[in-house]
């Protein structure tokens, strides 16, 4: 009993690992769903981030696990997909994560956990221990969603713009009122969307340790994950909402509107399909897409290449830094 007791305890560990990385996805995060309603002040920060957490809470549970399943059996072989690789990748998204929020750089915890994932998968089996369509699909999704999140964002603001002509400054009192409830749903989406990566990465644990026949995703990690992402949000990454809130251009009420409700719908749509996307990117982009709508040269665009220049180096970086901590562990596990 003592030694079946000790062989769970790597799996514990995991599962711990699985957690703080969620926690962790949503202290960056909170940002995404926050920043311009805090900058445009519709809402107290106070305010807005425990509205985010309640809706973060109940997101993963309306959606299905499309996203989970993709994350879990469409990234990397079964045979590669031993506790080493995935916790490796787990553990080379949280160093990333913690580097660019140190750096106050908006980063994507998807991209790092994708590339960690990939790395380690390639050290321990080769290239053959990547599902190449299956990664390509989720390369594709990332890296699609930004730029539908600029053009999304840019329309979306011209049509404001064309509908709101003439209309006298009272308007504003509509789109900070609005606020709320258009946060509230990107919450949700941003919580079914990004919760799930997490869902689906403990099923595999679960799943190389033999506590599963078959991937599946338990209701008892629905519910770790989803009040991981919801502490996490109430926490608030201070130091990402400045820079999403006021680095890029002054944000008033019609931007924050706009940008919400243009990354909702891409957010929530992909979760649908099963497409895992960075919520820091799409929001982003449809920050700026908003901004440029108005005018092109109210962009700071210099944060942009910044945070761009991030994106670019996040997949081989925490490929690299999942590669060492697959390293790591197969000497301390063996």
């Amino acid at each position: 009993m003592p030694g079946a007791l000790f062989d769970q305890v790597p799996l514990l560990l995991f599962i711990t690992t699985a957690v703080l990385y969620t926690f962790l996805n949503g202290v960056n995060d909170s940002a995404n769903t926050v920043a311009t309603m805090i900058s445009s002040r519709a809402m107290s920060a106070r305010q807005a981030l425990v509205l985010s957490a309640i809706a973060h809470l109940v997101g993963p549970f309306m959606f299905g696990i499309a996203v989970a399943a993709t994350i879990g059996k469409g990234v990397i072989t079964s045979e590669a997909a031993t506790l080493p690789v995935i916790w490796a990748a787990l553990l080379s998204a949280i160093i990333w994560s913690l580097i660019t929020w140190v750096l106050s750089i908006p980063s994507s915890a998807s991209h790092a956990l994708i590339g960690g994932m990939a790395g380690a998968a390639i050290l321990s089996h080769g290239i053959e221990g990547v599902i190449v369509s299956g990664l390509e699909k989720v390369l594709i999704a990332l890296l699609v969603s930004p730029v539908l999140g600029l053009i999304g964002g840019y329309v979306l603001m011209k049509g404001v713009l064309f509908l709101a002509r003439g209309a006298s400054p009272r308007i504003n009192r509509f789109f900070k009122d609005s606020q709320p409830l258009t946060a509230m749903a990107l919450a949700l989406s941003h919580g079914a969307n990004d919760a799930q990566k997490a869902m689906g990465i403990i099923a595999m644990g679960l799943l190389a340790t033999g506590n599963l026949t078959a991937f599946a995703v338990p209701t008892w990690v629905v519910a770790i994950c989803a009040a991981a992402m919801a502490l996490g949000t109430l926490f608030g990454g201070w130091r990402i909402i400045k820079t999403l809130g006021g680095r890029f251009y002054k944000i008033r009420p019609i931007h924050s509107f706009n940008s919400q409700l243009a990354s909702t719908v891409i957010i929530l749509g992909a979760a649908l399909l099963g497409g895992p996307v960075s919520t820091s990117q799409v929001v982003s982009a449809t920050i700026l897409g908003s901004g440029a709508a108005e005018r092109v040269n109210k962009v700071r665009w210099q944060v942009v290449k910044n945070i761009l220049l991030a994106w670019v180096l996040t997949v081989p970086a925490a490929a690299g830094i999942a590669a060492l901590c697959y390293w790591l562990l197969e000497r301390i596990l063996s």
